[in-house]
């Protein structure tokens, strides 16, 4: 029996249109022509792909997965893939513009890409996410190349997901091909320090944002949207500075303790009871509630829209921390900007897992394997010097760190378009 899923597409493009609205605030601030808004405005490439997977049961489901190129000129398209049931191809759009400006305002040669499946893989088995993997990898599979488009780990994919994409190409090319992908497994190719690279990068751009508003790290208090791999490392390492982590959330549940929460004993007890929700000590709250505890430092780590024009008036931080992609509204940046709280943009504050990803990448091309303390001391440096161009560019313009960071990263892919002209 065939159980085919239909995707309806959404009849507004939410969070395209935010990414665009974005892009367009820079644009007008850098007077782009309408020529060079529209290049920079589109999307090269839209790769949608229906596809079946026989699961366990031995029905067969058609699922639908995307893989979407928006700009390429400054490097191969690089982004992860997501594994959601909202996964759609709007969705997909804003992530790789966001990935363009992410590479670009961290200057690693790559250009933007993500991709994604519509899928619920909470509910399917090992089996069912390996056969779903490999067949959505097969399908993308004259898109991506370690010299045209870079996969990575994203919302619900992980090491292993990679590793099963990495095995499906070689097979298909006849030869172990490692740089297909980033994050993989230290065994077949992976970098030491890229698992905590995205939150280490939230931890960084924190202490940068922290020592500019003249914030002190001790017994700063912490709250965390999305216990998952961004949030947990970045609540672990600013634990380890100091910091004072007091709230958590996941799509389960959200906690609360004023006396702070020790984040390795948090996540052994999401690995055991699959939530943060009942932790020892700590007391239940709505997710709604734990973006308004008062605290020094906000870090959003979940999905996009979660702070809008309605809760960001209520919002009691100094610095919000975008481990997420997109989290945060064009209306509520400027709620903040008036509030003078601010906000480190998702396209620096996450940046790290792109960054340690370029650095796999190297290491796989060259064969040539670094230690951790060289990755960290990499990416430091990448992540400090891009924080200070940033904050550099908000000062110069009189604006907040988005824009700023939109200055930055705009400009670069604009010339970059422009030094290499339109073929033919």
């Amino acid at each position: 029996m065939i159980q085919q899923k239909v995707q309806v597409a959404s009849e507004e493009p939410t969070v395209f249109a935010m990414a665009t609205q974005q892009f367009n605030a820079a644009a007008d601030k850098l007077g782009l022509n309408d020529g060079l808004r529209d290049v920079l405005g589109s999307c090269k490439r839209e790769f949608t792909v229906n596809f079946p997977v026989k699961l366990d049961s031995g029905d067969i489901q058609v699922f639908t997965g995307h893989r979407v190129h928006h700009n390429v000129t400054r490097g191969p398209a690089k982004g992860g893939i997501r594994y959601h049931p909202n996964v759609t191809l709007d969705e997909v759009k804003a992530l790789a513009m966001w990935m363009t400006w992410k590479c670009a305002v961290t200057n690693i040669p790559f250009g933007g890409g993500k991709g994604g499946v519509t899928c619920n893989p909470k509910s399917m088995s090992q089996g069912e996410l390996e056969r779903l993997t490999r067949r959505y990898a097969t399908e993308i599979s004259p898109l991506i190349g370690t010299v045209s488009d870079i996969p990575a780990p994203d919302v619900n994919t992980n090491g292993q997901t990679m590793a099963w994409i990495m095995d499906t190409i070689s097979m298909h090319r006849g030869y172990t091909e490692p740089g297909i992908v980033t994050g993989k497994p230290i065994s077949i190719g992976g970098t030491l320090g890229r698992t905590e690279a995205t939150g280490r990068g939230v931890m960084l751009t924190a202490q940068e944002a922290a020592k500019h508003l003249g914030l002190s790290f001790e017994g700063a208090r912490v709250v965390v949207q999305g216990y998952g791999n961004v949030g947990y490392w970045g609540a672990y390492l600013l634990q380890q500075l100091g910091c004072k982590v007091i709230a958590a959330s996941d799509t389960r549940g959200a906690i609360y303790a004023e006396q702070g929460l020790d984040t390795e004993e948090l996540l052994a007890h999401k690995t055991d009871s699959g939530s943060v929700a009942g932790f020892p000590g700590s007391d239940s709250i709505t997710d709604a509630e734990l973006l308004e505890l008062p605290c020094e430092i906000l870090v959003p780590a979940a999905l996009e829209q979660q702070i809008t024009g309605e809760n960001a008036p209520k919002i009691n931080t100094k610095i919000i921390v975008e481990g997420a992609n997109g989290p945060t509204t064009p209306e509520a940046d400027a709620i903040f900007y008036d509030r003078d709280i601010m906000v480190v943009p998702d396209i620096l504050a996450n940046a790290g897992g792109v960054v340690v990803s370029y650095f796999e990448w190297v290491q796989d091309i060259q064969r040539l394997f670094w230690e951790k303390d060289d990755v960290n001391e990499r990416l430091e440096s990448v992540m400090t010097r891009s924080f200070d161009q940033v904050l550099a560019a908000s000062q110069e313009h009189k604006t907040d760190l988005r824009t700023a960071a939109l200055l930055v990263a705009v400009e670069r892919v604009a010339d970059a378009v422009k030094i290499r002209g339109i073929y033919p």
